[in-house]
């Protein structure tokens, strides 16, 4: 049973040089019945205790654990009805926040997506643009901002979900696509993001090829069809390309042909088999029908 109305849920590793600010924005925001839920990382730089000080209800790791596994701590520890899940490094603005409440009413989670306007370098911009089309051909959806960490949802469907969730940064992308696959409805409002204060904990190209695979991976936890496919589309039309060749050139079926299209053939079935899995096991997943809170 909730007891307040809106828990904010911030993970935070060594920010102690944004919290303060972060919170007394929070704090402007004068949101009735709201708790304020700072999940400290394993930082070595106080920032549990600052956020102590400025009232917050703090949960500590004794370890860096990871974002995900942050996040997935301050679900558990929420007593909101809403939860309004915010990265603490300063690049999402408190005052945004009544903007995504606004559309709560209406859609099951609602994501602040990060414009033009955005303070975003721009490999990250780059490296977004490709993930939200991944995103997108996956879930036949618009995916307007994949990575986003700025989201407001409900706190009971957020429990249904916790244990597919990561410890790792994915875990926003992990929940779009569960949300999305399970038919529950997403609204993206356009945001305008900060850039970062201190230094960025992600790297562009290991951190960038890492969350390739992720997606990749999750892609074929919850829509295998749509990865295998293409793939079983490419040996069969290369197989056929190749026996047309060696049919004119040698007038023969030749066995790499036939190791193609047995290949498109067992890649194809995999794919079926794997779609039937990924929806029994959502249909065993309660999830609500209606947007009551």
């Amino acid at each position: 049973m909730a007891d307040h109305q809106f828990s904010i849920v911030i993970p935070v590793f060594n920010e102690a040089e944004n919290l303060p600010q972060l919170l007394k924005k929070i704090r402007a925001l004068e949101l009735a019945d709201l708790e304020i839920i700072i999940v400290d990382d394993g930082s070595t730089d106080g920032s549990a205790e600052i956020a102590m000080r400025a009232g917050a209800n703090v949960i500590r790791h004794p370890y860096n654990i990871g974002n995900g596994a942050a996040i997935k701590s301050g679900i558990r520890a929420a007593r909101g009805r809403l939860l309004i899940l915010m990265d603490g490094d300063g690049q999402h603005r408190p005052e945004d926040v009544p903007k995504l409440l606004e559309e709560s009413d209406r859609y099951h989670m609602v994501v602040g997506a990060r414009g033009k306007g955005s303070k975003l370098r721009i490999h990250r911009y780059a490296a977004n643009g490709v993930y939200n089309l991944l995103a997108s051909y996956v879930t036949r959806f618009p995916v307007k901002d994949l990575t986003s960490g700025f989201r407001v949802i409900s706190r009971l469907d957020a429990l249904r979900f916790i244990d597919l969730l990561p410890n790792t940064f994915s875990y926003p992308t992990t929940l779009t696509l569960a949300y999305l696959r399970s038919g529950l409805t997403v609204k993206y409002v356009p945001i305008q993001s900060l850039y970062r204060a201190g230094q960025s904990k992600i790297s562009l190209v290991a951190d960038g090829l890492r969350f390739l695979l992720i997606i990749t991976k999750i892609a074929t936890l919850f829509a295998p069809f749509r990865v295998f496919l293409p793939v079983s589309a490419f040996f069969f039309f290369t197989g056929v390309g190749y026996y047309i060749f060696t049919y004119i050139t040698e007038h023969r079926f030749t066995n790499m042909s036939v190791f193609l299209l047995t290949t498109a053939v067992i890649i194809f079935m995999l794919g079926l088999v794997s779609e039937q899995i990924a929806l029994l096991r959502m249909e065993q997943r309660p999830v609500r029908n209606d947007l009551e809170k």
